[in-house]
């Protein structure tokens, strides 16, 4: 049992990703597909919670996602549902990276969330 604790461990130190937030929100609405499930995430204003069911709340609580809407539409097969959650939360791009990428002052703003501006990302 401990063995497989460990490597349970380990497999997971591998695979965490970063996910850039506005506030306690994600910076823009993403939409994924995997399987027969469709997801849909939109950014929420400060105080509204976690407005998701079942595999998505789990995914999104333990990103440390406070404020956020969710959308699941074709199959609620857990397993699809959360693995398009993943998808989604991997897909999220920050005002920095989109700064950096374009070479342009953004700004990114969420209703309810403090806004977050970049100057010359390069």
């Amino acid at each position: 049992m401990p063995e497989s604790i460990r490597k349970g461990v380990e497999d997971a130190k591998k695979n965490l990703i970063h996910i850039p937030m506005v506030g306690t929100t994600i910076p823009h609405e993403v939409r994924m597909d995997f399987g027969a499930s469709r997801i849909m995430l939109k950014p929420a204003s400060q105080g509204t919670g976690v407005i998701a069911g079942g595999a998505v709340r789990a995914v999104v609580e333990a990103a440390g996602i406070r404020d956020i809407l969710a959308k699941v539409f074709g199959s609620t097969n857990p397993v699809n549902v959360t693995r398009a959650t993943m998808e989604a939360l991997k897909s999220l791009h920050s005002a920095e990276e989109i700064s950096a990428h374009r070479g342009v002052r953004v700004r990114s703003t969420v209703a309810g969330q403090p806004a977050a501006e970049v100057a010359n990302g390069r």
